[in-house]
């Protein structure tokens, strides 16, 4: 069966889980929600490549296709399909005294040579058991799993100054492992606070588990799916910088997040009941309360375990936490565009510049609180400090056109102090071109043609053509060029146009009539 062809951005993600992080063939399956064989092709080929995940991060999405299928983007790979494994033999075989998964792969692979590899082997053989419904206990490692949700039952404060009671959202956070528990109320479900709940979350438990696994809720996943689920674009990220993975759990599969559904029925029955009777006036202050509770909580003793959540945690679940960062995750939104004619991209009604060679092209924007960064093709090409100035242009010269650039470098005063070097006839026309443009810019043009007539012609020429001009009205580089090239500029003057008197209008001026 040949091997999917992955978008290169779930082509990195499989490279960094695996050389970063160093998960699993498996893992990082289920994580990125490719079948194991794609992962292991995926892997294989960039071996092959001689790559490393440091050389990986400076290429661009072209640059890493190219290396890993030895083709331009766009071409379609010719591959070979392996020979499937008997599922049903193996099932059966395996069932006898001694006989091992890995000794039924060696038969195999004395039938078929170029077959699958062990770790594919086994993957087919395992996909094809859940075909048939059987189930596998879950079982949680030190450090493994975070599993997030939301309450159904909401918390509420009361707004002291209007008394409007306020329903907030509850965010859970629990522990494989340990059943360790974080909670608090957030404004919404949406993406800034789904992803600020998880900082907050893993500053309280001081440190990272190997994996998050969420309910397929829209902040966090973009594309629900039973087989393969997309992570949103910004929790991805959040995962990457905090140096684990995403692993949204089945819709219709309760016990993928079993853990995180009694943490949230524990939530409420220990933190919003208690909290029922009580009047808070503020968000901050829902939460004060929502972190006390949880302490007791946390070191309350479990009849089951003879234990608190605390304790386990310190003993199983702590020493297997990842490091936080130095650096807080910055949030960002993304969204697509296609770079304008004028080359500017528009983000929350700003426009933002980039390179002119990009025009027409699909572009990313990552927009933060401060920055806007523009990405083509996985590659940063530029970013700018956020504007919140609607229908208002941020450019960056280096992103103009020559032409463009040179005009940059132009001002109103710098034009006329040039025209007024030729003579007062061209500084007083290249004065009346800018005063008659709505836009003093939108006459730079015609302004600079003029002056370089004088390069042509002249300067003294120019301000005979610059005299005329200003008499007859013209306000435009063709006119002037053009009295130029026809001479006119050496012909007399002609009079200048006598201003038109308006009759008076009064009861006690007679006119004409009143004599006849």
């Amino acid at each position: 069966m040949a091997t999917e062809r992955l978008s290169m951005r779930r082509t990195r993600e499989i490279l960094r889980q695996r050389w970063a992080l160093g998960r699993t063939q498996r893992d990082i399956a289920a994580s990125t929600g490719v079948s194991a064989s794609t992962a292991w092709e995926t892997l294989r080929r960039a071996e092959a490549a001689g790559l490393t995940w440091a050389g990986v991060e400076e290429l661009s999405d072209d640059a890493l296709e190219v290396r890993l299928y030895k083709r331009l983007p766009g071409q379609v790979p010719a591959m070979q399909p392996r020979p499937a494994p008997d599922c049903a033999w193996i099932d059966v075989e395996r069932r006898k005294a001694g006989v091992t998964l890995e000794l039924l792969h060696e038969e195999y692979l004395q039938q078929h040579p170029d077959g699958y590899r062990y770790t594919q082997f086994c993957e087919i053989y395992r996909r094809w058991l859940g075909r048939r419904s059987l189930s596998m206990r879950q079982v949680h490692r030190a450090g493994e799993k975070l599993y997030v949700d939301y309450s159904g039952k909401k918390a509420r404060f009361v707004d002291e100054r209007t008394g409007e009671v306020i329903d907030v959202e509850l965010f859970v956070a629990v522990l494989g492992a340990s059943s360790y528990t974080y909670a608090e109320a957030t404004l919404s479900q949406r993406g800034p606070d789904f992803i600020a709940s998880h900082q907050r979350a893993f500053a309280y438990l001081g440190g990272v588990p190997a994996a998050v696994v969420p309910d397929q809720l829209r902040s966090g996943v973009s594309a629900p799916c039973l087989y393969e689920p997309g992570v949103q674009r910004t929790y991805g990220e959040m995962a990457q910088h905090y140096g684990t993975v995403v692993v949204p759990a089945r819709p219709a599969h309760p016990r993928d997040k079993a853990k995180v559904e009694v943490g949230v029925q524990v939530a409420q029955r220990w933190i919003l009941a208690r909290l029922r009777n009580e009047t808070i006036h503020s968000l901050a202050s829902l939460n004060e309360r929502i972190w006390a509770l949880l302490e007791e909580l946390n070191a309350r003793v479990m009849k089951r375990y003879g234990e608190s959540r605390r304790q386990l945690f310190e003993r199983i679940d702590r020493p297997a936490l990842r490091p936080l960062p130095t650096e807080a995750f910055s949030y960002g939104e993304w969204k697509t565009a296609r770079v304008n004619i004028d080359y500017h991209v528009e983000a929350d009604h700003h426009y933002y510049s980039v390179p002119h060679a990009l025009v027409h092209e699909k572009v990313e924007l990552r927009v933060a609180a401060a920055t806007v960064e523009i990405y083509c093709r996985g590659q940063r090409v530029t970013s700018h400090a956020r504007s919140f100035a609607r229908g208002r242009h941020t450019t960056l010269a280096e992103h103009m056109p020559r032409a463009h650039q040179a005009h940059l470098e132009w001002s109103p005063t710098r034009l006329i102090r040039w025209a007024a070097t030729i003579g007062k006839k061209t500084e007083e026309l290249v004065t009346a071109i800018l005063n008659d443009r709505p836009h003093p810019e939108q006459g730079y043009r015609s302004c600079l043609g003029i002056l370089r007539l004088a390069k042509r012609y002249g300067p003294d020429r120019l301000e005979a053509a610059c005299a005329r001009a200003v008499v007859v009205g013209a306000r435009s580089y063709r006119n002037v060029e053009s009295i130029l090239k026809r001479g006119l500029d050496r012909a007399a003057l002609p009079a200048a146009p006598e201003a038109e008197v308006a009759p008076i209008d009064h009861e006690n001026v007679r006119g004409p009539d009143y004599y006849n």
